[in-house]
C-alpha cells in the first residue's frame, strides 16, 4: 500500500483547488472540509442551516463510503459554522449522524466560508 491514497467519489462535490476529497493513510482516513455544494447542480442549493448541514453530511457520507466506512468509524470532526447563532440547529441535524458514541469535535464560528455557505465540516475516521 502506498503511503497515502488519494479517495474520491463522484457521489460527492469533486475539489475545486488543490486538494483531494479525503487521504487514507496508517489506517486512518482524513476528509476535506465540505460545505454544502449539491454535487449534482455543482453549487449551493440548500439555503437553511439545517439543508446545508444535511448535504454537508451526506457529502462526506460519500466520501467515507469512497474508504469503504461509514460515520461510526469516525473519532474527530471540526465544524466551522458562518454564526454561531445557527449552533443549536446544526447539531440537531449533526447528532443524527452520530446516535452513539459521537466522535470528539470542535466547533468554531469563522468570518466567511467558500461560495457563501453557513458551514462546513471535516472529519478524521479509523478503518481498522
Amino acid at each position: 500500500m502506498a503511503l497515502k491514497n488519494v479517495l474520491h467519489s463522484d457521489l460527492a462535490p469533486a475539489a475545486v483547488g488543490p486538494y483531494s476529497q479525503a487521504i487514507e493513510a496508517n489506517g486512518f482516513v482524513f476528509t476535506s472540509g465540505q460545505v454544502p455544494i449539491n454535487p449534482n447542480a455543482g453549487k449551493i442549493v440548500a439555503e437553511t442551516i439545517e439543508e446545508q448541514t444535511e448535504q454537508v453530511m451526506q457529502n462526506l457520507k460519500m466520501v467515507l463510503a469512497q474508504a469503504g466506512i461509514g460515520f461510526d468509524r469516525v473519532v474527530k470532526s471540526t465544524c466551522f459554522l458562518a454564526d454561531m447563532n445557527d449552533f443549536a440547529a446544526f447539531n440537531a441535524v449533526y447528532a443524527q449522524y452520530f446516535p452513539e458514541a459521537a466522535p470528539a469535535r470542535s466547533c468554531v464560528q469563522v468570518a466567511a466560508l467558500p461560495l457563501g455557505a453557513k458551514v462546513e465540516v471535516e472529519l478524521v475516521a479509523v478503518k481498522g
